[in-house]
C-alpha cells in the first residue's frame, strides 16, 4: 500500500514536471514569435486535467468522458497529459493581430521555471529518503 502512494506521488510529480517543460517550449515560442503578424500566444492547459484525474467530480466524469479519459485504479493519471491550446483573446491584440506581451510571457516562464524547480527538489528529496532507507535497512 505504501509502494502504491509512492508510486502514484512519483507519476504525479513526473506528468508535472513533463507539463512544465512543455510550458517553457510553449512560452520561449511564444517569445520568438513576438514580432509574427496574426500569431496568437500560445499556453499549456494541465492543472485542471490533472485535478479532475485527482479528484473526479460527476462534472468531470462527464467532461473526460467527452475527451475519451479513461477512469483506472489510479484516477486516470495515465491518461492525464498537458495540451497546448491556443489564446484567441483579442482584448491583448495589437494592430498587427498579435497578442503576445514580452513581459507577461517572462513572467510566466520564471514561474514555471520556479515550479519545475521545486517539483525537482522535491523528487530528489523523496528519493534520497528511499535510498537512505534501503542503504540503513542492510545495517
Amino acid at each position: 500500500m505504501l509502494l502504491d502512494k509512492i508510486n502514484r506521488s512519483t507519476l504525479v510529480q513526473e506528468k508535472t514536471l513533463d507539463a512544465a517543460w512543455l510550458r517553457n517550449e510553449v512560452l520561449a515560442h511564444n517569445i520568438a514569435n513576438v514580432d509574427t503578424p496574426t500569431y496568437n500566444r500560445k499556453d499549456v492547459d494541465f492543472e485542471k486535467y490533472l485535478q479532475n484525474a485527482l479528484d473526479p467530480g460527476l462534472d468531470d466524469v462527464i467532461v473526460h468522458r467527452r475527451h475519451s479519459f479513461r477512469f483506472d485504479d489510479d484516477g486516470g493519471l495515465d491518461s492525464v497529459g498537458a495540451r497546448v491550446t491556443e489564446d484567441y483573446n483579442t482584448l491583448a491584440m495589437r494592430i498587427d493581430g498579435n497578442n503576445v506581451d514580452v513581459d507577461e510571457e517572462m513572467a510566466q516562464m520564471a514561474k514555471n521555471t520556479i515550479k519545475y524547480n521545486m517539483v525537482t527538489q522535491n523528487v530528489n528529496g523523496k528519493f534520497s529518503k528511499i535510498k537512505h532507507v534501503i542503504t540503513e535497512g542492510r545495517r
